[in-house]
């Protein structure tokens, strides 16, 4: 009786160990990671409606590790997306692609109830977002 009982525990737990991690990490259940933008000047709680750090190295470089820590799960490393989110590496360059940037990563996006992507806007701050924006148009295509 307790070898049957232990087998079925082990069953529960591979079964458990399998699905969990799917259900964890589900697309849009993310946990931002703090995004350190010293060397950056900062913007203040209004948000700017252009990227005031459009071709600024230091920003280039904050925004390179920042896209790696929290945005790649979903939009892919280099921004090369896998099908799960959009490829950003052909969001329109300057204030037109800066306008659906902002209003995405500030409102995220839901639908039928279900998350696409999670609201990074209070999370991550503008800084750290727009830093995001200008390396992005470092690996822009067309």
């Amino acid at each position: 009786m307790n070898a049957r009982i232990l087998h079925i525990a082990a069953a529960i737990g591979l079964i458990g160990s399998v699905g969990l991690p799917g259900l964890v990490f589900a697309h849009g259940d993310v946990v931002p990671q703090a995004v350190d933008t010293s060397g950056l000047d900062k913007l203040g709680d209004k948000w700017r409606d252009s990227n005031p750090f459009r071709g600024n190295p230091r920003a280039i470089e904050i925004g390179a590790s920042a896209f790696n820590q929290n945005c790649a799960r979903c939009h892919g490393l280099g921004a090369v997306s896998g099908g799960i989110a959009p490829d950003l590496r052909y969001l329109e360059k300057g204030d037109a692609g800066d306008e659906w940037f902002k209003e995405r990563v500030i409102n995220g996006s839901i639908r039928n109830g279900v998350t696409y992507m999670p609201q990074f806007g209070d999370a991550l701050g503008q800084e750290a977002l727009w830093s995001i924006r200008s390396w992005l148009e470092t690996v822009h295509e067309d």
